[in-house]
């Protein structure tokens, strides 16, 4: 699966170095354009995370928690959102990539690149079970309609695939959708048949028919490495991010068709889509957040460029929770003397 290296291939592109100098001059305009407390994303909390080490990978929520793959620990951080504050870690999780949580069956799920998904119980979080994936496993996503679990795996043109597993058996199923290369970011159209998947090795976006099973392809010209995605889909909209030149790319799902592209922060690894204001969330390496703003489903501007740290590109965004605040969490890796942290911005309109 997605090696350091493959999921850092804007590193290729320019240095760490280069990177902290370019975050550096841009700081001061990017805050001065646009005054914090006016900001589209308010800095307002974080949670330490002292014991993790490395690189994170995506995250997950469910029973008012926040599930973070904690990649370079080799382990998952469970963390309390009412309080705040590390409720627990899961460990012995080799190369944790994809997290998923499915609350009809109170299961975490966990996605190894090591070659398993972990199923742990919701409450105690002892280990169920594990399913083997050879090639590993990365994104996951969960279906409440089917109480299925999709599964992001393979490493080359004859593993590479969705797969699923059934959250209340517990069981792989037979099905699966073969790609012709290895998967990255995929979404699940809830109203809709079709599965979108990243498949950066083709520069293609691959699109199934789960009732037909037909699959299309979508070249993606003139950019590459396209790792995340989001989906909008009442306004038939997939967006994707690529690292190489870094952009926004913006295609219509009913005809495939690139409507918009935009440059965007280096070294992005999650990608949100704000649906009650319309706006795309892009956190990137490089050391910000890139929010996007649709004005309609064919024109986008960028509306601000928020400051983090180098090294912060993944992240979690679920709309509106169950206190009414709408929360952005970013995975802040430990660096220099700071350990790691989740940092929590609040959405303003």
């Amino acid at each position: 699966m997605k090696t350091f290296c493959a999921a850092c291939t804007a590193l290729t592109v320019i240095s760490w170095f280069a990177m902290e100098v370019y975050a550096q001059e841009n700081s001061a305009s990017a805050t001065s354009a646009k005054p914090e407390r006016d900001a589209p994303l308010v800095l307002t909390g974080a949670i330490p995370l002292e014991d993790a080490k490395g690189r994170f990978d995506h995250f997950a929520n469910g029973k008012g928690r926040l599930f973070i793959s904690a990649l370079g620990s080799n382990a998952v951080a469970v963390i309390n959102l009412s309080g705040q504050i590390p409720e627990r870690t899961i460990t012995g999780i080799a190369d944790p990539q994809g997290v998923a949580f499915s609350p009809d069956t109170n299961k975490l799920f966990v996605a190894s690149g090591a070659g398993k998904v972990y199923i742990y119980d919701g409450t105690s979080f002892d280990l169920i079970t594990t399913i083997d994936f050879p090639g590993g496993a990365d994104n996951l996503r969960y279906d409440a309609a089917t109480k299925r679990v999709y599964v992001a795996c393979g490493d080359d043109e004859p593993s590479g695939a969705i797969a699923m597993i059934d959250a209340i058996t517990n069981q792989r199923l037979d099905e699966e959708y073969k790609l012709g290369g290895e998967p990255e970011s995929f979404q699940l159209e809830r109203n809709g048949p079709n599965i979108y998947v990243n498949v950066p090795p083709l520069k293609q976006i691959v699109v199934i028919n789960r009732n037909t099973k037909d699959i299309k392809r979508w070249p993606l010209q003139g950019v590459e490495e396209n790792f995340p995605m989001a989906l909008d889909e009442a306004d038939h909209r997939l967006f994707v991010g690529a690292h190489v030149p870094p952009r926004l790319v913006v295609l219509d799902t009913v005809t495939g068709h690139k409507v918009a592209t935009l440059p965007s922060v280096q070294d992005m690894d999650d990608l949100y889509f704000d649906a009650g204001r319309k706006r795309v969330y892009m956190p990137g390496g490089e050391g910000f957040i890139d929010v996007f703003q649709m004005a309609d489903g064919d024109h986008y501007s960028l509306l601000a460029k928020i400051p983090t740290a180098l090294g912060a590109r993944t992240a979690g965004y679920f709309g509106k929770g169950s206190k009414g605040f709408e929360r952005f969490y970013l995975a802040v890796p430990a660096r220099g003397g700071q350990s790691a942290e989740v940092r929590i911005y609040t959405v303003q309109d």
